[in-house]
């Protein structure tokens, strides 16, 4: 899962973003509204969440701009501002939740859960390829009835994949999308996990699911 956080304060966007990472979401931090609005048109985002006293245009501003412009992404407000007021205002803007500072971090890891939780109850629950089912609620994965258990990168990307099922994903686009660290990899290691995968998901298998592009990078398609 992608998360995008918009945090003007250094030590709370940094404590945020590492015990996010440990839960192993990807996290993209902006520290001003407009860093966060480009960032919010340019990546497919699971979850925002805001600050609304941060520079160049506050988070109230740029949560009724993504909404004006149709961006759906569940949309969590974490701020000081703890007025009755501003909590009602921040939700009619278009914020799907309200947190306050200071905060618990399970609470925050609760409110993150509920969100992604129900948006993806309101679309379709089950990704499915061919025989290859994805169920992103319990992050279960079977084929054929038989259930594949997957570590955290190999699950990213076979959501990623199963996300995009019949387009070619480039190994930049996949470590991007899966390693938080991505400058600092080299796209060999999209090689690596895509083998782990392919053991644990073709390997024993008569229809191959995962398939190379020779040169740019992977699909999953159902076809033989």
């Amino acid at each position: 899962m992608r998360v995008l956080l918009v945090e003007d304060e250094t030590k709370v966007a940094r404590f945020i973003s590492q015990g996010l990472k440990e839960y192993h979401y990807v996290v993209d931090v902006a520290s001003d509204g407009e860093i966060a609005s480009e960032l919010a048109y340019e990546e497919d985002y699971d979850l925002i969440i805001v600050d609304l006293m941060i520079p160049k245009k506050n988070g109230m501003r740029l949560i009724k701009e993504l909404r004006l412009n149709g961006r759906n992404v569940p949309i969590l407000i974490l701020s000081a501002k703890d007025s009755v007021v501003d909590k009602v205002e921040g939700l009619d803007f278009g914020a799907d939740d309200y947190m306050t500072k200071p905060f618990a971090f399970t609470e925050l890891l609760a409110r993150i859960r509920s969100l992604l939780r129900r948006n993806q109850e309101k679309s379709s629950p089950l990704l499915q390829v061919a025989d290859l089912m994805l169920n992103p609620s319990t992050r279960e994965v079977i084929r054929d009835g038989l259930h594949i258990f997957l570590s955290n990168k190999e699950y990213a990307i076979l959501e990623f994949l199963m996300r995009n099922a019949g387009k070619t994903l480039t190994r930049t686009l996949i470590l991007e999308r899966v390693w938080l660290d991505a400058y600092n990899i080299g796209t060999n290691v999209v090689d690596v996990y895509i083998n782990h995968l392919r053991n644990k998901v073709d390997k024993n298998f008569d229809v191959k699911l995962i398939q190379t592009i020779y040169s740019v990078g992977y699909m999953i398609k159902g076809e033989k």
